[in-house]
């Protein structure tokens, strides 16, 4: 579990941890090997689910010995997917994403966070984070450090 007490809000406690694949946590169907490093550390506080219609068809063999489970999820309705993964996991969750498809996902969770990466934005899901990252490795190291995390939303 993470805990980040947040001052003037409400203390974020965290069981989950949701990716977006393409776009999000992969560019071009790859995963850059400084983001897997930062995985492998949250892997220790949070379970992490990695969610994909998997466009490339890497996200199994990018992935591999990583701690974490893959979602893949049909090309249809994939927004409504991705919400509904957030609705059936217990305890907090956080979730990253930056495509049209990721903005109820990013409302369901207890904190949502959109994030710029060099495949775009989507500004629709502004909408549905609390936060914006200029990329995948600021978002996960707002997880990462409480100072961090918590400088971005005290209030």
């Amino acid at each position: 579990m993470l805990i980040r007490k947040i001052p003037g809000d409400r203390t974020l406690e965290f069981n989950h941890l949701v990716l977006d694949y393409n776009g999000t946590i992969a560019s071009g169907g790859t995963v850059a090997p400084e983001i897997k490093e930062r995985i492998l550390k949250l892997a220790g506080d949070l379970e992490i689910h990695v969610v994909t219609a998997d466009t490339f068809g890497s996200a199994a063999r990018e992935l591999s010995g990583l701690p974490l489970r893959l979602e893949i999820i049909d090309d249809s309705g994939q927004g409504e997917q991705k919400e509904a993964l957030v609705r059936r996991l217990t305890g907090g969750v956080c979730a990253l994403g930056n495509g049209a498809n990721d903005r109820e996902m990013l409302l369901a969770a207890d904190l949502g966070i959109a994030v710029l990466e060099s495949e775009g934005l989507d500004p629709r899901i502004l909408g549905g984070a609390r936060i914006l990252c200029r990329s995948i490795g600021e978002a996960l190291d707002l997880l990462l450090s409480p100072e961090a995390l918590t400088a971005t939303l005290r209030r």
